[in-house]
């Protein structure tokens, strides 16, 4: 019994987008660094509503400036980042009432914008990776716009860093 052969993958094939997602709780800017050039990061996207931490590194600037010196771009998409009342939720530990508000805010036309832009960049082939502060990726809105991209953009896989604590 003669069975046909299977057509050869062609190599001109994109393989499956991936995003990356990464939190600097409990982290030196170093850590961080160093999870994003070993995971071989070409963007980081920050996604905060405010760039701004009493963390030192971490603010939009100074994250900039270091990210540079690793050849990591960076850009922040301020609109993806979650308000004011969703972010006083999570700090109280109150998950449901920040995804409530999170999930509503995500479909606004601002929101809508960011994830646009940021589906772009995914499709643009980069490696990209969203940065919040939240060290558990489960309890952090970036896990949400994660979930929106692989909706979006087929077979996207998202692959969690944790850089080692201080």
């Amino acid at each position: 019994m003669m069975t046909k052969a299977k057509p050869a993958k062609s190599k001109a094939a994109k393989a499956a987008p991936l995003l990356f997602t990464i939190g600097y709780e409990q982290a030196k800017p170093d850590a961080v660094l160093g999870e994003l050039k070993r995971a071989k990061v070409d963007l980081l996207v920050d996604t905060r509503a405010v760039a701004a931490s009493r963390r030192p590194g971490f603010s939009k600037r100074q994250l900039a400036a270091a990210l540079d010196e690793k050849h990591i771009a960076y850009i922040h998409l301020q609109k993806l980042g979650t308000p004011s009342e969703g972010r006083a939720a999570a700090k109280a530990g109150d998950y449901d009432t920040l995804w409530r508000i999170y999930d509503k805010y995500i479909k606004t036309p601002d929101a809508q914008s960011a994830l646009d832009e940021l589906i772009k960049l995914i499709k643009s082939g980069q490696r990209i990776a969203l940065l919040c502060y939240c060290r558990d990726p489960k309890t952090c809105h970036r896990s949400r716009i994660a979930a929106l991209v692989k909706k979006r953009v087929r077979g996207t896989k998202v692959d969690d860093l944790i850089p080692p604590p201080f």
